[in-house]
């Protein structure tokens, strides 16, 4: 068992809720103890249910055991990479935990990658193997043949698509040919490697976040400590969110298995998806980003929905508007709180009490046994007091042991054990802390510094807005200008005057934007973060056109 101590001090430890530790103690086992154990503990608790399709727990950990067996069959040893491209289904967690039962390291891609980001992942975390789906499998070919991968093992879900050949497996086969192998993984700590999570790329190169077994056990811990009214073997998890993004993966799935709950798992985030599951599964659970709640609060008739089942909501990887959170509790009458956390942390770090006092507006307090504080951004050395703003640093269980293979890019972020996040913030008198944004995203408009998440939150107070993206555009006179991204309530219709008039009454003028686009979409991650390096990519490719003519 571990143990890690944060001093007493800290202002939010008097705004833990009740039931909730300071310090946690952690065991030395490795991820895959909690599908064992729920196996174990309730084997005829479902574990999976994929459109009508349910999984026990008895099954997926048979299944689980299979397909580790199979991986050593076909080679893969302690330590060897084995990337999973799936889609949310039950073989995501087949694949997931049997790889890591056969003690090999799972390396997460998203289903959406196009062939030369492909490439970089598996050339850069060096896999031995790939599990994909079979509608990507062309793909996933080509791109085998360029990195000289050795396995791929292909996902069908109907008539299989890929035609078995020389390192070439139908998944299905060679669950159903191994047999389990309850001693593998037995040599396994929690300082061995168990994912490496890539950031999302969105800026510069994509890195492997390496996130040990002692990292995900401890985060998906102290998850479950903050829910602590969770109940083992009784929860229901709707599990939208993509199980190969960090927040996915460890809110959803591992805390899933390790409740023993059961979890709906929706390959893509669909409303009318969403509210037929609702409907019939009735989940306690439901962690998200901000846009799939206002996807709910949007929906026609959503209280004809069973939404009252829903219990507690986090919000994670973007800013929740207060207005989006007031009305999704209102509409289910649960509770919906913000969070914080980063690839880097496994990934949760922060997050405001379900019970007790909670901030609109900020990402809530440090999970126990987390540590934090704010440094200056421009050196990173002086630690800063109640209000000031600087960078978000981060010290526990939970952060990566570094970058895979990029020890220059994890000697800028990793220093005496405290995670420089990137993110500018600050903490309250009481130890809530606030993200101010990025420090990429920060906007300089005639020597002001402006943050878009203060844009955003006025424009969602708008009644005819449903979605809003704030970015900084070029300006020949005040260097950068504020330009909003709007998307209306269906049905509804504003011109630019009519917002930036809204914005006059509520901001300092320096903030207000000057150009307001309408669109029917913002782009995304597909996680739901707005990717506002899409929005400027968009202006450029604007201007630029307009230089031509």
């Amino acid at each position: 068992m571990s143990r890690w101590e944060v001093p007493a001090e800290r202002p939010w430890f008097r705004h833990y809720p009740p039931g909730v530790r300071r310090t946690l103690e952690f065991p030395d086992v490795p991820v895959p103890r909690f599908l064992w154990d729920a196996a174990e503990r309730f084997p005829d608790n479902v574990a999976t249910v994929f459109y009508g399709v349910r999984t026990t727990y008895r099954e997926l950990a048979d299944y689980a055991q299979r397909f580790g067996a199979a991986l050593r069959g076909l080679g893969v040893e302690k330590g060897d990479r084995v990337a999973i491209m799936l889609p949310n289904c039950p073989h995501y967690l087949i694949a997931y935990y049997g790889a890591l039962h056969a003690g090999a390291v799972v390396a997460q891609v998203n289903p959406m990658y196009v062939e030369s980001e492909l490439e970089y992942l598996l050339r850069d975390s060096g896999a031995k193997a790939l599990v994909v789906f079979d509608t990507l499998f062309a793909r996933a070919l080509t791109v085998r043949q360029r990195v000289g991968l050795k396995h791929v093992i292909v996902v069908s879900l109907g008539q299989p698509q890929a035609t078995p050949g020389e390192g070439i497996h139908q998944f299905l086969d060679l669950v159903a040919g191994a047999q389990p192998d309850p001693t593998l993984g037995r040599d396994l700590t929690g300082a061995d490697l168990a994912v490496l999570q890539y950031t999302g790329g969105t800026t510069g190169v994509s890195k492997g976040a390496m996130l040990t077994h002692a990292n995900l056990v401890a985060d998906c811990l102290l998850v479950r400590e903050w829910f602590a009214d969770t109940v083992p073997g009784q929860e229901r998890f709707l599990t939208a969110l993509p199980l190969f993004h960090s927040y996915g993966m460890t809110s959803c799935m591992n805390m899933a298995v390790y409740l023993a709950s059961a979890q709906a798992l929706l390959p893509k985030f669909d409303p009318d998806d969403v509210m037929r599951t609702i409907q019939d599964f009735q989940p306690t659970i439901f962690c998200g980003v901000p846009t799939m709640y206002v996807a709910v609060n949007h929906y026609p008739d959503a209280q004809e929905y069973n939404v009252r089942s829903i219990r507690s909501c986090v919000s994670g990887a973007a800013p929740l508007p207060v207005e989006v959170q007031s009305r999704f509790e209102e509409l289910t009458g649960g509770t919906l709180v913000e969070g914080y956390g980063l690839s880097e942390a496994s990934p949760v770090t922060h997050c405001n009490p379900l019970v007790g006092l909670r901030k609109p507006g900020a990402i809530g307090v440090p999970l126990p046994s987390t540590d934090c504080r704010i440094v200056d951004a421009d050196t990173g050395q002086k630690v800063l007091g109640v209000g000031e703003v600087g960078e978000l640093c981060i010290r526990g269980p939970q952060v990566m042991s570094g970058y895979w293979n990029m020890p220059a890019e994890t000697a800028e972020v990793l220093h005496d054990g405290w995670l420089h996040t990137g993110d500018i913030a600050k903490m309250d008198e009481d130890g809530f802390f606030y993200i101010v944004d990025r420090k990429k995203d920060m906007i300089i408009a005639g020597g002001f510094n402006i943050y878009p998440r203060d844009v955003e939150e006025v424009l969602y107070q708008h009644p005819k807005v449903q979605e809003a993206a704030v970015a900084g555009v070029p300006d020949e006179y005040l260097g950068e200008s504020v330009k909003a991204y709007i998307v209306l309530k269906d049905g509804q219709t504003a011109t630019a005057e009519e917002i930036i008039d809204f914005c006059k009454l509520r901001i300092a003028r320096y903030k207000v934007p000057r150009q307001v686009e309408f669109r029917a979409a913002l782009p995304k991650t597909a996680v739901g973060k707005v990717l506002r390096r899409i929005l400027l990519d968009e202006e450029k490719a604007r201007a630029a056109g307009m230089a031509d003519k």
